[in-house]
């Protein structure tokens, strides 16, 4: 298949092209190389699928991989109206993996503006596009925080989603009902997944993974939010990547088959780990300890997290299974092969 991966030079878009490409599929990823992060990890990303820095830098403009010759790579905004249909027009896509995104739980409270034109103007452009050109499946992420303030543990997908406590979270509830609308309406299928805290290696320096591993490798202090009583469902980003290309490539629903047009996973590890638990594991692989600051609940955190992946089990036979401190390992291991030896 020909299939469009937005926000390729991300974390998570990055595993999602490579394993596409690696399965023989035709990959086109996208991605608008923004700098709420390090810019430089985003081509190194890019680097390592076979485009270099020069041609990803070029706006509106296919560049092929080096690397793998069913690669190309084009810098574009989702919410860019001109030329994003004149993308889906010239390249035919059989189907769509929407992982770009503003990202940031706490960001979103800072900086309101930029999510509603990625995520929610970007998304509609991404829905328009494919109800016109075509588009059989539409895969998209949405996340865990969309659960906000929800009391019932573990989370299910037939939860009430109906309370949200940031920004971000309430982008990506829209983009579900969103999804529902274009699939009711034009009879396309579209696939929502709620991913949960991911982390591993080439991960993103503004999540808990990599600011803990950076701060105790340059002898600082880490923040801990909510005096350390914090749970989270840590999901290892291979499991992530095996969970979305498996529902990409599964056949979709016959079109009069309604029900199932708009579907929604949870991809998790199914787990919740305590945060002083997944500190602990750092510390143990990096062979220190933690300075700690002990610091109160941040706007926009939830407590705990944890996902049922029953629908994904029953559905697809694949369930999230990396232990917390073998993940963690991966991680800190690839971060002393990409920093350099620890001093």
């Amino acid at each position: 298949m020909k299939i469009l991966v937005t926000g390729a030079a991300g974390f998570i878009g990055f595993f999602v092209a490579k394993s596409l490409l690696d399965q023989g599929h035709t990959v086109v990823g996208l991605d608008n190389i923004n700098d709420y992060y390090d810019i430089n990890l985003k081509y190194d990303r890019l680097k390592e699928l076979g485009i270099e820095k020069n041609d990803a830098e070029i706006f509106n403009n296919l560049a092929s991989s080096s690397t793998y010759e069913n690669f190309s790579f084009i810098r574009l905004a989702l919410e860019d109206r001109e030329n994003l249909p004149l993308l889906f027009k010239a390249e035919a896509f059989d189907k769509v993996c929407n992982l770009a995104a503003q990202a940031g739980v706490r960001y979103s409270i800072e900086n309101p503006e930029v999510y509603v034109d990625s995520n929610v103007v970007g998304f509609l452009n991404i829905l328009e596009c494919c109800r016109n050109y075509n588009i059989k499946h539409l895969v998209y992420a949405s996340s865990s925080s969309v659960y906000g303030l929800n009391e019932k543990i573990p989370f299910e997908t037939s939860d009430a989603v109906d309370h949200p406590i940031s920004l971000y979270a309430a982008t990506k509830k829209s983009n579900e009902l969103m999804a529902h609308t274009y699939a009711h309406l034009y009879g396309f299928k579209t696939t929502g997944l709620r991913f949960f805290t991911v982390y591993g290696p080439w991960g993103r320096p503004d999540m808990a993974m990599f600011l803990f591993t950076d701060a105790i490798v340059n002898n600082k202090p880490i923040k801990v939010f909510n005096n350390g009583k914090l749970e989270r469902d840590f999901t290892y980003i291979d499991d992530i990547t095996e969970g979305v290309v498996r529902i990409i490539q599964k056949p979709i629903v016959k079109e009069s088959d309604k029900e199932n047009l708009f579907k929604i996973y949870n991809i998790g590890n199914s787990k919740s780990v305590k945060l002083m638990d997944f500190i602990t594991a750092i510390e143990e692989s990096l062979g220190t300890t933690a300075k700690k600051d002990m610091y109160p609940m941040q706007p926009g955190d939830v407590e705990r997290t944890w996902a049922n992946v029953d629908d994904l089990i029953a559905d697809y036979d694949y369930r999230p299974n990396t232990p917390i401190k073998s993940g963690v390992q991966q991680f800190v291991d690839w971060y002393k092969t990409y920093y350099g030896p620890l001093t």
